[in-house]
């Protein structure tokens, strides 16, 4: 094992000494889903009063509605007790901030190579985004009428959600 995972894998053994979640299902305990962003600012369970075990987390850049995501919600919702969805974009995102080409130029730039076939998801429109995000999930045939979805933008400078359509 690679020395840089050495902290990492220290602090596990720590975590491991005082374990008490064991026999948890694979099913959402409270029937949530979040969908956010791979943002380091972001708590997804504590920001909405949630534990392990409660919720079923995805997680990529700008908290969108990827093919993926929308695969694991339909898989969620029939599966695995989902019956709540949050859709939670966040501020001072970098996919909201930049163009997808000033996105691609950083990433060419810092690998030293072009990346400009490479997409990262950046959205001229958040609040919109969102929005369409919301509907794509409560449109889908294989999302279920009984799912309730809804959609935030986290303050990642206050910690407040606001609620969007």
């Amino acid at each position: 094992m690679p020395s840089q995972f050495d902290d990492l894998v220290a602090a596990n053994r720590r975590y491991a000494e005082t374990f008490d979640m064991q026999g948890l299902e694979g099913r959402a305990r409270a029937g949530v889903a979040i969908v956010t962003c791979i943002d380091s600012r972001i708590d997804p369970l504590r920001m909405v009063g949630l534990r392990l075990g409660d919720a079923k987390v995805l997680r990529n850049p700008g908290g969108r509605i990827t093919d993926e995501a929308l695969g694991a919600l339909i898989l969620g919702s029939h599966l695995l007790g989902v019956n709540r969805v949050l859709i939670v974009p966040h501020t001072r995102c970098a996919v909201a901030m930049w163009t997808e080409g000033e996105l691609q130029a950083e990433v060419g730039k810092s690998a030293g190579r072009n990346a400009s076939w490479q997409t990262f998801g950046a959205v001229d429109d958040q609040v919109g985004a969102l929005i369409r995000d919301l509907e794509r999930v409560r449109t889908h045939e294989l999302i279920p009428d009984t799912v309730v979805v809804s959609g935030f933008v986290y303050d990642v400078d206050t910690g407040l959600l606001t609620f969007v359509g």
